[in-house]
């Protein structure tokens, strides 16, 4: 065999470590802005319209794509609390940890973060440009949220490849709010659902 076709094969197994290492690369997430636009301002009360309701089957479904989670156990929860008339927390994995729901939102948007109110239950914090480890219970992850033009974007990353992203926006009139929630498995398996409500008046 020719001296080329050895070179060729020494090449190619040099190369393949460097590839495999690079496939086993963590994913990191990139930071986000945080530089409030212009004139937004998502603060107010909010009420989910009646055909965003219809969505939770679908969030339901992502939920029971999740590596890792009792799925029966997950379901059950959710639908004990559709009967209670509630949304609020869900015990699981990262989705049901860091994945928060509501009919009614109330949100308080200050010089240095939102405040997101989920049915005058859970409260969830989030500073512009944050970029940070968090941990509730036994769960850990890596977070990032801030701007992305005028709408506002919140990622979580689970240890295991689970990601959970959060991207609220306004329109035009800032009667609707728009909240589009992305749910990816580790095997990069994705569901979004999206969710609409009106303002209130305060």
């Amino acid at each position: 065999m020719s001296r080329t076709y050895f070179s060729r094969i020494l090449l190619q197994m040099a190369i393949l470590p460097l590839l495999l290492c690079a496939c086993g690369t963590p994913e990191v997430l990139l930071p986000r802005s945080a530089a409030v636009p212009a004139g937004v301002d998502f603060s107010g009360q909010w009420k989910m319209r009646p055909e965003s309701r219809r969505g939770q089957p679908r969030i339901n479904e992502a939920i029971n794509r999740t590596d890792g989670v009792d799925n029966e156990t997950v379901m059950r929860e959710m639908m004990n609390r559709q009967r209670r008339g509630g949304s609020g927390e869900t015990k699981g994995g990262l989705v049901g940890i860091f994945l928060k729901t509501g009919d009614a939102l109330k949100i308080s948007q200050t010089e240095h973060g939102i405040f997101i109110s989920f049915d005058r239950s859970v409260t969830r914090e989030y500073r512009f440009g944050e970029n940070r480890p968090i941990n509730i219970g036994q769960a850990d992850a890596m977070r990032v949220s801030g701007w992305e033009t005028n709408d506002y974007v919140i990622e979580t990353l689970g240890e295991k490849g689970m990601k959970l992203t959060d991207r609220y926006s306004l329109s035009a009139d800032r009667r609707l709010l728009t909240r589009q929630i992305t749910l990816r498995s580790k095997q990069m398996e994705e569901v979004t659902i999206v969710q609409e409500f009106d303002r209130q008046q305060d």
